[in-house]
């Protein structure tokens, strides 16, 4: 994906409100089949990750890993995720 269309979806999602928050427990089996749907219905979702700086990255690579999304942005306890639904 190129920056230019990174751009756009970042102009997207800034309406978007958190559609998933990760707390305490972190990323667990539960929280990754809610992104996945919300990935499938939505393709561009807002996460909150409230955990420390560190964590919140790592958090946020294993779920684009995971589900096989990118990361757009992340700002803060935010992350922006995309992926694209070939069914839609």
């Amino acid at each position: 994906m190129n920056s230019a269309d990174k751009k756009k979806l970042r102009a997207q999602a800034h309406s978007l409100k958190p559609v998933i928050m990760i707390g305490q427990s972190g990323l667990t089996a539960a929280v990754l089949a809610e992104i996945e749907l919300a990935l499938n219905s939505h393709e561009l979702i807002k996460v909150r990750i409230r955990a420390e700086r560190e964590d919140r990255k790592l958090i946020s690579e294993k779920i684009c890993a995971d589900t096989g999304a990118e990361l757009i942005q992340s700002i803060g306890q935010i992350a922006v995720i995309y992926r694209l639904n070939p069914d839609k």
